[in-house]
């Protein structure tokens, strides 16, 4: 567990180094796996994508990004709200598209851990992850 926690914050002081799609000070029990940033090959833009982990009751706070984000449910059931939208409610197999620069949040509202495969196309050389005020 140490280890994990000691790579997590290892690789998190690297990503602040760089864009990094999602770099920011985790709460506790909300885990992130880069698994792939690449260049779209359009102007100013690239594609990362992210599995986040979540502990249950587990809040990933409010934020947006600069670009679109699609998350994808993985395992569990996590609760979406977009700033103006009623809550969404997802599970397993489900999809849910964050338009460009929308604030939302999201809570694992199961008994068991979630997990989701965030899907981002946004601005290259900019700041992947920005908390809501």
């Amino acid at each position: 567990m140490k280890t994990t926690r000691l790579m997590a914050a290892a690789l998190l002081v690297a990503t602040l180094g760089g864009m990094g799609p999602l770099a920011y000070a985790q709460p506790s029990g909300l885990g992130r796996t880069d698994i792939l940033q690449h260049d779209l090959g359009l102007a100013g833009r690239e594609v990362a994508q992210v599995r986040v982990d979540f502990a249950p009751g587990v809040l990933a706070p409010r934020h947006s990004h600069p670009g679109v984000e699609v998350a994808y449910v993985l395992e569990g059931t996590i609760e979406y709200q977009i700033d103006g939208k009623p809550p969404v409610t997802l599970r397993k197999g489900d999809a849910l598209f964050i338009p460009d620069g929308a604030v939302h949040s999201a809570r694992n509202v199961g008994d068991g851990n979630a997990s989701e495969l965030a899907t981002y196309i946004v601005e290259k050389n900019k700041p992947g992850f920005v908390p809501a005020k």
